[in-house]
């Protein structure tokens, strides 16, 4: 069984900004929550919130948005950005794990058959987060607590903070810029 992040990893650059991006030209009357999400990012530098908490509220603009039917206009558009390695090795049983939004990746997953998604648990009309932020050693739990102590064969991701992942992995791969390497463990 192959584990995949998705952003930076098989996505050709970060799925949720690029789905503000795209929100803010077809909505930009979402831009009035601007300044919350620039409150939320100086408290999150100033260690007054946690990632979590700082990503609440970025998703703010959730609240201007029809998100189901953006979501899938998005995607639409955006699933060309998939890279050309990863469609030619998806496999059946392969698993995508990610700390963007579950609704934001699910319809992606849909459309190139990825059965198996873990991702962050954020409520798409409120941005509120229901579980923890699926990011490092967070991801380890939530492949767990899913598929029970499952054997991976080969992981990829573009980021160091995916190491708690590389470490239970057979062989682990690190992307960088849709080029594969053999992640070295420092």
């Amino acid at each position: 069984m192959n584990v995949y992040d998705f952003d930076g990893t098989i996505y050709k650059g970060d799925s949720t900004v690029d789905y503000y991006l795209y929100v803010l030209r077809k909505k930009p009357a979402v831009i009035r929550f601007l300044p919350k999400q620039l409150w939320g990012m100086l408290l999150y530098i100033l260690h007054r919130i946690d990632k979590t908490e700082m990503k609440e509220y970025f998703y703010s603009f959730l609240r201007g948005t029809d998100n189901e039917k953006m979501v899938a206009e998005f995607w639409k558009l955006n699933i060309c950005k998939i890279y050309t390695w990863y469609l030619d090795s998806h496999m059946n049983d392969d698993i995508v794990i990610s700390a963007s939004p579950e609704f934001l990746l699910l319809p992606a997953c849909d459309m190139l058959g990825i059965k198996h998604l873990i991702a962050s648990r954020v409520d798409p009309i409120t941005g509120i987060y229901t579980g923890k932020n699926c990011r490092g050693a967070e991801k380890v739990c939530r492949l767990y607590a899913e598929f029970g102590k499952i054997s991976i064969d080969k992981f990829y991701s573009d980021s160091h903070s995916d190491q708690p992942l590389a470490d239970i992995a057979k062989e682990a791969y690190l992307i960088t810029k849709g080029n594969i390497t053999k992640w070295c463990s420092d």
